[in-house]
């Protein structure tokens, strides 16, 4: 593995570009168009970087977690590239990420200067916190869309906040999955006290489902309230199958919630990832299609 590769699977690249729709996606919810070349380009710059930054720090973080989860794909774990390279990447990253966001606005490069360093206190500290490091990794899915408001206006878009809610909920199950899938390597390498330790891997599980229910149901109130996406089939018949896919994978953990479970937990979480990639497209898709519509 070169040093360039090594990089890319080290910052989660196709993390990146997932956030560089939601930031669009945002943009266009709130203004019904983009910015000018330059400001769109900076607004790109900003989550690729930061969130380039955010990973690479985990990683230096984890790396025990990683070697007893027996992730020997991750790049410091497989020697690919070392801790103080990942540091360096780290930094550079985040100096890239804030330095283009000061250059659109006061209120984007406070979002991505207080991201940035909640992603590595995150890292550092607040992960091995109950609950608190989970819901600040959904939080995160959300700040590109409140970044992408905040680009565009000095207030934040009441889709925007149903937006928010949505990924805080469905982001909060997936950590929650996330924590049952590393629960052994949490629980011995950083001896991290999280929800399956205090409720067990079963009751965890049945959390998740919940908090899947109250975001699916709030994404079929959106379909109901305000354009654009009132009764805007190109964002329902997405969201739905993404709603189907969130199900689905809540079922998974439901049946096989015990630790043995290494197959079914890497197919669960690639299925909710394709299902996060999914519901961005149909924010970005049926707001775009919607406002082109009605532009003409």
């Amino acid at each position: 593995m070169n040093k360039f590769v090594a990089v890319l699977k080290l910052t989660r690249i196709e993390h990146s570009a997932m956030l560089v729709i939601a930031v669009l996606a945002g943009e266009l919810i709130v203004a019904g168009h983009l910015p000018n070349a330059y400001i769109l380009l900076l607004s790109i710059i900003v989550p690729i970087f930061v969130s380039m930054g955010s990973f690479a720090i985990n990683d230096y973080y984890d790396i025990e977690v990683d070697r007893l989860n027996k992730k020997t794909s991750r790049p410091i774990v497989s020697g690919a590239i070392s801790r103080k390279g990942a540091m360096y990447v780290a930094a550079s990253s985040f100096v890239i990420g804030a330095a283009a966001s000061a250059l659109i606005n006061p209120y984007a490069f406070a979002i991505a200067f207080i991201f940035a360093a909640l992603a590595a206190l995150y890292s550092y500290k607040l992960k091995e916190m109950l609950l608190v490091g989970n819901i600040y990794i959904a939080f995160s899915m959300a700040i590109p869309f409140i970044f992408g408001d905040y680009v565009m206006s000095t207030s934040l878009n009441i889709n925007i906040v149903l937006i928010t809610l949505v990924i805080l909920l469905s982001g909060t199950a997936r950590e929650i999955h996330g924590m049952i899938r590393d629960y052994h390597g949490d629980t011995k390498a950083r001896r991290i006290r999280n929800l399956p330790y205090y409720i067990g891997l079963k009751d965890s599980s049945y959390a998740a489902l919940a908090l899947y229910i109250a975001a699916i149901a709030i994404s079929v109130f959106m379909f109901l309230f305000k354009m654009p996406f009132l009764y805007n089939l190109i964002y329902m018949v997405p969201i739905a199958i993404t709603d189907i896919m969130l199900l689905y994978v809540s079922a998974i953990y439901i049946k096989r919630y015990r630790v043995s479970n290494e197959g079914a937990f890497d197919t669960a979480r690639n299925i909710s990832l394709g299902a996060m990639a999914l519901a961005l497209i149909a924010y970005l898709l049926s707001s775009a299609l919607y406002f082109s519509l009605f532009s003409i």
